[in-house]
């Protein structure tokens, strides 16, 4: 048999589209003969943005996991902010950004490099020898972010040789959200140090798209040929057991995850305004996850008294329920630089539900491009508010109709993540 040791910070019972990533990875390795070691930050210690302990059912027996402590720079971070909350998403859950939030995040972004959570390496390292040495595993996975467990695969590969592969889910130093840091010229440079050293000291390295691939390419010479694209995906098994029936007749667009404010709602909002009176009176808006306050006051302002529900974030199979309940599932990229490679994991369960997807963002991104393979939904760009109101309406009349052929789901199937799986192994 293969053995892989996966090393991840986040793992259930944190919640989030980093943990399922790997939480899937690991039950599938299993499955296909691949003995699995998953090595992640003790939950005693560790400091999650948000928890989903029912995503613990979902690690197989076999799948034989270990825990390191860690010295967590986020408690204290904790303590003495206004927000009371570990920032996430774009500091979507900062409430206030005062002089002190400022300066927090000038200490956070310039003196705790690569980031905070850089604490559990040193335990993390020697945690991961030990079950090296004594597994005799020849591969290891990191997974960031935090971008700093890399760092913990970087010592393995020197002091031990084994084969490494790197998984980038997110950008680095062009995350959307870096320059909320306020990075010195020097700490970016340190940042880009890391950065460099990992693409070229690990053997592959996965990310989620295509674009992202171009991104990471660009950053050495000569090394475009080992990286690997392998996106999030559905595990096909999640969907199989769901209700899948709708509670009423009103007409539900859903957004599953989060707003930060780098997400542009501007063009959905006067594209519903434009929206005839009937179909304004059956609509309903509901968001699933974090939303920044900024927005909630627009949406607040949109005319549609009592039809704007925020639930806030659920387990992940409650938000699966939620996409079935749907009418339209609405995707927004965030208006960002490099958002063209942006392609987040809840856009496949989309796709997994059958349902149409209505996205805003980049015509010509990553994201588009899947919708337009798989049939899936209506693509239009974050201002073009005449065609947002026209597909809506178009929904609006097709949706309780709405039927992609079997043919059509079969390339969706490719998302599964038990096919990207295989593709997975073939790299190990």
């Amino acid at each position: 048999m293969k053995k892989v040791l996966i090393i991840t910070y986040y793992w259930p019972p944190s919640g989030g589209a980093g943990v399922q990533r790997w939480v899937k990875f690991a039950k599938y390795l299993s499955r296909m003969n691949v003995e699995t070691y998953v090595l992640t930050v003790d939950p005693k210690n560790a400091t999650y943005p948000q928890i989903d302990e029912s995503l613990l059912k979902d690690i197989p027996k076999a799948v034989k996991v270990f825990y390191a402590k860690s010295f967590e720079l986020y408690s204290l971070y904790k303590k003495l902010s206004s927000n009371k909350e570990v920032p996430y998403g774009g500091f979507v859950n900062t409430k206030k950004v005062n002089l002190k939030e400022k300066i927090l995040r000038f200490i956070r972004g310039n003196f705790f490099l690569p980031d905070p959570r850089r604490g559990w390496n040193r335990f993390a390292l020697k945690e991961a020898k030990k079950i090296i040495l004594t597994n005799n595993i020849e591969t290891v996975i990191t997974t960031s972010p935090p971008h700093s467990t890399q760092l913990i695969g970087l010592k393995l590969k020197k002091q031990l040789g084994i084969k490494w592969i790197s998984d980038f889910r997110d950008p680095w130093t062009d995350i959307y959200y870096y320059k909320k840091l306020y990075p010195t010229k020097l700490a970016t440079a340190i940042s880009k140090y890391f950065e460099r050293k990992i693409l070229q000291y690990s053997d592959k390295t996965i990310t989620v798209s295509h674009d992202l691939k171009r991104l990471f390419s660009s950053k050495l010479n000569n090394i475009e040929n080992k990286i690997e694209v392998i996106p999030n995906g559905f595990d096909i098994e999640e969907f199989s057991y769901v209700k899948k029936e709708k509670q009423n007749d009103d007409f539900y667009i859903s957004y599953v995850g989060t707003i930060s404010n780098d997400y542009s709602i501007d063009g959905l909002i006067n594209g519903i305004k434009q929206l005839p009176e009937i179909i304004k009176t059956n609509l309903r808006l509901r968001f699933i996850g974090k939303i920044s306050s900024e927005h909630v006051e627009k949406l607040n302002g949109i005319g549609l008294k009592g039809q704007i529900e925020i639930i806030g974030y659920v387990e992940h199979s409650k938000a699966i329920s939620y996409m079935f309940s749907s009418d339209v599932l609405l995707l927004i990229i965030p208006n960002v630089i490099n958002n063209n490679g942006i392609l987040t994991g809840k856009l496949f369960e989309y796709l997994a539900s059958k349902r149409p997807i209505l996205l805003l963002g980049p015509v010509n991104g990553d994201a588009a491009k899947i919708i337009e393979e798989t049939k899936s939904g209506i693509i239009c760009s974050y201002s073009d508010i005449d065609k947002i109101s026209e597909s809506i309406e178009q929904l609006f009349h097709s949706s309780k109709s709405y039927n992609r052929t079997e043919s059509d789901f079969s390339e969706t199937l490719k998302y599964s993540r038990e096919n990207l799986t295989k593709s997975l192994i073939e790299i190990i």
